[in-house]
């Protein structure tokens, strides 16, 4: 269970970062801790995955959908 709260937490960033915000970040801390990698220059790619459809609204912040999972380091599982 620890395995699956950080890999679903490592998908999470706090506040409310818009499509627009991110053509300006390099990374952004998510909640698990560690740093995903933003790569807006051509479309936007966290790490490796594509947003494929941005700025989705929810009752608590807003969601990028994204083509992959994203996987954090597991050494400190």
């Amino acid at each position: 269970m620890p395995q699956l709260k950080k890999i679903l937490t490592y998908h999470v960033v706090s506040g409310k970062v818009m499509a627009a915000d991110v053509t300006t970040l390099k990374s952004a801390k998510t909640v698990e801790g560690e740093e995903v990698k933003i790569d807006a220059s051509h479309g936007v790619k966290i790490n490796n995955a594509t947003v494929t459809t941005a700025d989705v609204s929810a009752d608590n912040g807003v969601i990028h959908i994204i083509d992959t999972v994203l996987m954090p380091t597991m050494a400190t599982v």
